[in-house]
């Protein structure tokens, strides 16, 4: 069994947003599957994938304290460090770019921080979603709490499914094989 978290914010006004990108892709991945409330301060669903069920998690914390709801989901369904997959988003990666990794820095994302510290470990994969331009205002939370373009959205809109994709591969073959498969720019 896979724990995949995406991060995000839970508000309505917060959907469709850069710093949402997990959420997204959670729910992508999700399909017509119904979520419930979890045993901590986070939403789930569960589904079969080929390599085994998925559990698909949305802390209901903020971005900035995902840490506590990652937790709680790893504790309650007994998840190993090597089986937890986080999905976020990223402005230090171009736009349409995805990379995973299998353990790391926070590099800056506040919600990869607060798990890092809650976790006391780098020691997880990440899937990092590329929501990064060329030209970065000097506000980078109203930058990643904005919606995406018209022109962003067509992107994206590509890059989720093929997110989704590389989760898959993750759960079914490992980190290294979804790396190898998937690192790269979408679009």
């Amino acid at each position: 069994m896979k724990l995949i978290v995406g991060l995000g914010n839970p508000e309505l006004r917060h959907a469709a947003t850069r710093h949402n990108i997990g959420f997204d892709v959670i729910d992508h991945l999700a399909g017509s599957s119904l979520f419930s409330s979890g045993k901590g301060n986070y939403r789930y669903a569960k589904i079969t994938a080929p390599g085994g069920p998925l559990i698909l998690v949305k802390p209901m914390t903020y971005m900035n304290l995902s840490g506590h709801a990652v937790v709680a989901a790893m504790n309650f369904w007994k998840i190993e460090r090597e089986d937890l997959l986080v999905i976020c988003d990223d402005v230090n990666i171009p736009l349409g770019t995805i990379r995973m990794r299998a353990k790391g820095s926070a590099g800056g994302q506040n919600g990869l921080k607060h798990i890092i510290q809650c976790l006391g470990s780098e020691e997880f994969a990440r899937l990092r979603v590329g929501v990064g331009g060329e030209n970065m205002p000097a506000s980078l939370s109203s930058f990643v709490l904005s919606k995406f373009s018209a022109e962003e959205r067509k992107c994206i809109d590509k890059v989720i499914p093929e997110c989704a994709d590389a989760v898959l591969d993750f759960a079914s073959l490992g980190v290294e094989h979804a790396m190898t498969r998937f690192n790269g720019t979408v679009c």
